[in-house]
């Protein structure tokens, strides 16, 4: 047993206890005193609450089964769906229950109870031994966690191209690290770039999970409002987008792009081509220089590339502010299946676009990119050795946990709105600076003869 200064303080885990029958249920919860322990945290315990009126909330993943999937002895019931979850029947003499974490060596929490539920409150992945007893009885049931040759869930929202591209590799190493069975629930529009590229993979869409079937399940997203690090050990702010998908799944952080899958492997055009992209969901993400894109168009057509923008839209914007195709690009904007767009990039000389969905596509496709970005540090994202930022201007507003995101407010710029200095971060981003970054690209020859016209 480790000795209780080592331990580190844990988070409340919420344990319920089933209401006796003559006791009629109790909506909310009663802090009662724990149950002593050498090095136990303190607990919740509640008796099973009435439900509220109307539709519950909608959950941005879909919910674990009503019931822990795993069966054990005496009617004991656990799974790692949402954290690790214990149910208990009810016996004559009390349940004893120990969560552990075999990594640290930490017993994170001990109770005892007549029946109910123990649910851990930290819901990413955990290393947990399960120990229940019984008054009177030797040792119950003793449970570590293992996951190989088990089915797995690893849970993307829907709804965004590069975070799924930056979070799916973990999915992967987890699979390597634990030989476990893994399913994927994605976006449906997302699994073709990815299905046929991981056979050994099965990859669903959201309304197609069936929960009762896992053994553990995990959630991946971006926690922004998580301050006590229960969905997320460390704030993702602070270890870049995608690399927070490693420590929610307990793998090692390190990047790795995922293997794609390509409408075909013929170039799409025979002349050497650059493929750009201007376009994204917040005007905080463009490139906010006026005259930027126009004036690097024309120094890579002068330098002999053809430029396709592959946005999916040529205008975006909202309400009087509105973004257009770089003035001199060919235009391949359009609702396109993902894996065109990636034939596009790999082919291409190279890519230059913001933080952004089809950036991380370039990267996962190989392509060297040019990333320009003033509103995430360059921490943000994969690493390119062709990352632009200005430091002399405001900058990674993005990832200061002082201020959150506002996703419903396409202008959002939390430190300098309607100021002078609004978007500073990459107005102040010279088309100088992103032509020294091109130079350097194994390859480019400045000067070359000019792209025909097209």
């Amino acid at each position: 047993m480790p000795d209780q200064i080592a331990s580190p303080p844990q988070p409340v885990i919420s344990v319920t206890i089933d209401a006796p029958a003559a006791v009629a249920p109790v909506s909310g919860t009663t802090p009662v005193p724990s149950v002593p322990s050498s090095g136990a945290p303190s607990t919740e315990v509640t008796a099973a609450a009435t439900p509220m009126p109307g539709p519950p909330p909608k959950r941005a993943f879909p919910a674990p089964s009503d019931i822990p999937t795993q069966e054990g002895p005496r009617g004991v019931r656990f799974d790692f769906n949402d954290g690790c979850r214990v149910s208990l029947e009810p016996a004559s003499q009390p349940w004893s229950v120990r969560l552990s974490d075999i990594d640290t060596g930490n017993i994170l929490f001990e109770t005892s109870l007549l029946s109910g539920r123990v649910q851990s409150s930290k819901r990413y992945f955990v290393h947990f031994r399960i120990e229940i007893g019984q008054k009177g009885s030797d040792q119950v049931f003793v449970h570590e966690y293992s996951a190989a040759g088990r089915d797995v869930l690893v849970q993307l929202p829907v709804g965004t191209l590069g975070d799924t591209l930056g979070w799916f590799p973990y999915a992967v190493k987890f699979k390597e690290l634990h030989n476990c069975k893994l399913t994927v629930a994605m976006a449906e529009w997302l699994i073709p770039l990815f299905r046929d590229a991981y056979p050994d993979i099965t990859f669903v869409n959201h309304e197609q999970v069936k929960p009762e079937s896992f053994y553990a399940t995990y959630n991946i997203g971006l926690f922004f409002d998580d301050k006590d690090n229960l969905l997320q050990p460390c704030d993702f702010r602070l270890v870049g987008l995608h690399r927070t998908a490693g420590y929610i799944l307990g793998v090692d952080p390190t990047e790795a792009p995922p293997r794609l899958v390509y409408a075909g492997d013929a170039r799409p055009i025979p002349e050497k081509y650059v493929c750009i992209a201007a376009q994204s969901t917040t005007q905080a993400k463009y490139w906010n220089n006026p005259t930027g894109w126009r004036e690097i168009v024309e120094f890579l057509k002068r330098s002999g590339y053809r430029v396709i923008c592959i946005d999916q839209k040529s205008t975006h914007g909202h309400g009087i502010i509105w973004n257009h195709i770089p003035y001199g690009a060919e235009d391949q904007t359009g609702d396109r299946p993902l894996q065109e767009r990636a034939r596009w990039l790999k082919h291409a000389d190279f890519f230059i676009g913001l933080s952004s969905g089809l950036s991380w596509l370039a990267w996962a496709a190989g392509t060297p990119t040019v990333m320009i970005s003033g509103f995430t540090h360059p921490l943000n994202e994969f690493h390119t050795p062709y990352r632009i930022a200005n430091f002399h201007t405001c900058n990674s507003c993005w990832n200061d946990p002082a201020h959150r995101f506002d996703h419903k407010d396409f202008l959002w710029c939390p430190r300098h709105k309607n100021t002078d200095r609004q978007f500073e971060c990459t107005r102040l981003i010279t088309v100088e600076q992103i032509k020294t970054a091109i130079r350097r690209i194994p390859g480019f020859a400045e000067g070359a003869p000019a792209a025909p016209t097209v």
